[in-house]
This record gives structure tokens, C-alpha cells and sequence, in this order.
């Protein structure tokens, strides 16, 4: 039986504002989503990540992802959709996938914590 495929668009830690989250870093901020792809394998899914930028090359790069294979699921993450400056990058990247998948189901994680959740929603090993 072949795993449901999925592509996991997200904002490349290197652009997020972590201001907000002294804490962290880009690497910690990396590791924790690629901590995320990795559980969604565990659980049955053949997972690939598409980490953009704020918008220089964020549409060619997920145009290639999406042209490279057809997807079961494409889940958008959280940090595309907020803030609201970044409402014309999410419309673009969210055309794409509609124009470039469209039998893949979209889904949309709140955080990286609940990726599994939403690809598990539309799609099941």
C-alpha cells in the first residue's frame, strides 16, 4: 500500500520575527519542525518540507515542490497566515497549491504541535 503523500509549506525559521520569543532561535525553531516531519513518518505519511521565505523566491519554490510530485495533502502552516502583513504571501502560496494540486486535500496546522492533527483530518495512512 502506498503512504498518503504530503507537502508541508512553512515559513523557514530564518524569517520568523522571534521577538516575541526570546527563547528561541532559528535552529531551535528548525529542529522542532523537522521534529514534526519526522512524526508525521512515524505515523504512516511520506512527508516532504517546503520551507519558504517572505516572499524573494517563496513562489517559485513552492511551484517547484508542488510541479515535483502530485500530494494527497498539503498543509499550510500557521506562520503564513499571521500576521496580517503576510495575507498577500498566504493568498499567493494558497493559489499555488490550488492551481498545482488540485485533488490534495488543504489543511491548516494553529502550530507545528498539531501538524499530525491536521493532515490526519483529510488524509490517513
Amino acid at each position: 500500500m502506498t503512504k498518503p503523500s504530503v507537502l508541508a509549506i512553512g515559513l523557514d525559521p530564518t524569517f520568523v520575527d522571534l521577538s516575541v520569543m526570546p527563547q528561541f532561535t532559528p535552529e531551535l525553531v528548525r529542529s522542532y519542525l523537522d521534529a514534526q516531519i519526522d512524526g508525521l513518518r512515524t505515523l504512516g505519511y511520506d512527508v516532504e518540507s517546503c520551507l519558504i521565505d517572505l516572499g524573494d523566491t517563496a513562489e517559485a519554490v513552492t511551484a517547484a515542490a508542488l510541479n515535483a510530485r502530485r500530494y494527497d495533502c498539503v498543509v499550510i502552516g500557521a506562520g503564513l497566515r499571521e500576521p496580517p502583513e503576510r495575507l498577500l504571501l498566504f493568498e499567493t502560496i494558497l493559489n499555488l497549491v490550488h492551481r498545482l494540486a488540485p485533488d490534495a486535500a488543504i489543511c491548516f496546522n494553529t502550530r507545528p504541535a498539531d501538524t499530525a492533527a491536521a493532515v490526519q483530518r483529510w488524509v490517513r495512512p
